[in-house]
């Protein structure tokens, strides 16, 4: 068997239910790679030893879907960050709920402890960076220059700054001793989803996500600095610089992929569906880490190091704001009487106090002899590692395949035969239903080929078919290019259909486009609507008018739709939020 290991690259370590509702985020220590905090659309926060499936601590407080969630450099810390725009760190070693934390005005997106102080600095859909000292339980400062929602936090190896990554293409890197930006990056196409600090050099590292190509969704520089980890649906890729290239491609069947670190030469990978957690292993010894090639020397000439500092770092070394910015309109300042409310209604529930000593109560004793070393995970027998379980699937049987007898009847048992033909039949009924959708794409693929877009999707609306309009639109989502604002007098409609759906995907649709039209039309349109009349007839100016005129009686009767569902919990809800916020220009149109 231990030859059949070795051969090993990847495997799944675990798979375990974590919640009693959907997994809405999770995040890894990175200090130890053994440590897995998730939270819930139950409000809770739970923590988890990583190959082991019984939670250690459940930590609760929060009273709506907790959104984010993250370590502190030493893993004695967790925070987490709600739909509602609270955050609460709870110290792990003491058990017990540390700050509650009140300023945001809508979802918290990311969250990032400072390498050695007590800085905590988080932001939100309300496109604001709030900076707060986590042990003087105050708020030190805010920035803006985001236009969208900012999706993820860095701090630098030396503190000194912090870099973040919005929705609206850019990177932004501030200097947190005077509370302004130093720089802006802008060569982006589209959101801007990681961002993260390379570990010695002036590096930085960023992704995005796009549907239609290679979409990263979590990065990890090595220990070393000497490559980045990326982490995409079911692969891992070790990429490196100078020249920019790939080193290796490895298959992992963890799907969607959330979060990463490292341990014991071994790559931790962690991902979520509904209420279930699983974790995944690569064994880093038989991963490409590097190339043939040298690197070229000229850029690690040119680029420095970062100075550590040799004293603990405090919010003293962050630029400090008067009592009165600090006291600012948007909540930051609550009484004393309310956050001591909050914080008794918070609590650290230990489930499994073995696990919980051995964990963290062994960092308050002293010892004499060296502190044991984590041993690597073991692979599993080689033949049950490669392949990837299929997803679970509850079928009942009194409405598919095989009749539920009835209660005064004996079970009669079917033979192979007939059960092969009942499930035939529901097999027939979906090859009739794809042949059709089949047929019904490749006339509107003529349609796009032989005239445009436009009237590729009005042809796709007059099928009565809301699934072949979800296909184009799927489509036309990836390529902002292709839109006109004649296309959009014919969506518009259809999003009405998609947002109102039982579908989950139909909805996700519909919210893209949505997104889409008003990022990229709702300039145009507010405009032309305010624009002064010209003197003469302009047909043109007039077809104009009339369009954006439809555009946005569509655009105010949707806003009404998407404010309705603005108010539900979990993740539909995160998403109508967000569309809320940038759709509130409507609500001053003419």
């Amino acid at each position: 068997m231990a030859a059949a290991n070795a051969t090993k690259i990847s495997w799944r370590l675990q798979e375990f239910e974590a919640h009693s509702s959907s997994v809405s985020c999770l995040a890894l220590g990175k200090n130890s790679g053994r440590l897995l905090a998730t939270g819930g659309e139950d409000c809770r926060v739970n923590i988890w030893a990583v190959s082991k499936a019984n939670c250690i601590m459940s930590l609760t407080g929060h009273k709506s879907p907790v959104e984010c969630v993250q370590f502190n450099t030493s893993e004695e810390q967790v925070v987490a960050g709600s739909q509602s725009g609270s955050i609460r760190v709870w110290d792990l070693e003491a058990a017990k709920i540390l700050r509650t934390l009140m300023g945001h005005k809508s979802n918290i997106t990311s969250l990032g402890f400072h390498p050695f102080g007590d800085l905590l600095a988080s932001s939100s859909m309300d496109t604001n960076i709030k900076l707060w000292d986590v042990r003087r339980k105050g708020y030190v400062f805010r920035v803006k220059g985001h236009t969208q929602a900012v999706r993820s936090l860095a701090f630098s190896p030396d503190g000194r700054w912090l870099a973040s990554a919005s929705d609206d293409s850019t990177i932004k890197l501030w200097d947190l001793a005077q509370g302004k930006t130093i720089t802006e990056f802008k060569s982006h196409t589209a959101a801007v989803n990681i961002v993260q600090f390379h570990p010695n050099e002036y590096l930085l590292g960023r992704c995005r996500y796009s549907k239609h190509v290679y979409s990263v969704l979590c990065a990890f520089f090595s220990p070393d600095g000497g490559c980045l980890f990326s982490g995409a649906t079911d692969t891992l890729r070790v990429f490196g610089w100078e020249p920019d290239r790939c080193f290796d491609t490895v298959p992992v069947g963890w799907g969607k992929v959330s979060d990463l670190a490292v341990c014991n030469q071994q790559l931790i990978g962690v991902s979520h569906q509904l209420s279930s957690v699983s974790s995944y292993v690569v064994d880093l010894k038989r991963v490409k880490k590097s190339g043939g090639s040298p690197k070229d020397p000229r850029g690690a000439a040119l680029r420095k190091s970062y100075a550590r500092p040799s004293t603990t770092c405090s919010s003293q070394r962050v630029k400090q704001r008067s009592e009165s910015e600090r006291r600012s309109p948007e909540g930051e300042r609550r009484s004393p009487s309310e956050d001591e409310g909050d914080e008794k209604l918070s609590s650290a529930e230990i489930h499994n106090p073995e696990d919980f000593k051995e964990i963290f109560q062994p960092k308050n004793a002293i010892s004499r002899t060296p502190p044991k070393m984590s041993e690597p995970f073991p692979a599993p027998p080689e033949d049950v590692c490669n392949f990837k379980a299929p997803p679970r699937i509850k079928l009942k049987t009194t409405s598919m395949f095989v009749p539920q007898p009835s209660a005064n009847s004996r079970p009669a048992a079917l033979s192979d035969e007939d059960e092969l033909s009942q499930i035939k039949k529901g097999h027939a009924t979906m090859c009739v239903m794809l042949s059709s959708r089949r047929k019904n794409l490749e006339t509107v693929r003529m349609a796009w080929a032989r005239e445009d877009a436009k009237n590729a999707l009005d042809i796709a609306v007059s099928m009565s078919d809301l699934s072949i309009v979800v296909d184009i639109l799927n489509i036309l989502n990836l390529q902002p290019s292709l839109w006109k604002l004649d296309l959009c007098t014919t969506v518009l409609p259809q999003i009405d259909k998609l947002l109102q759906s039982k579908y989950e995907s139909y909805m996700q649709t519909g919210c893209t486009s949505l997104k889409l039209i008003m990022k990229h039309f709702w300039t145009l349109i507010s405009d032309t609507l305010r624009a002064t009349p010209s003197v003469g007839v302009d047909i043109t100016r007039e077809e104009r008018h009339l369009k954006c005129r439809t555009c946005c009686k569509q655009l105010k009767n949707l806003s009404n739709i998407v404010k309705n569902k603005a108010s539900q919990v979990g993740r539909h809800g995160s998403a109508f939020k967000e569309l809320q916020l940038l759709m509130a220009p409507l609500d001053d149109a003419v």
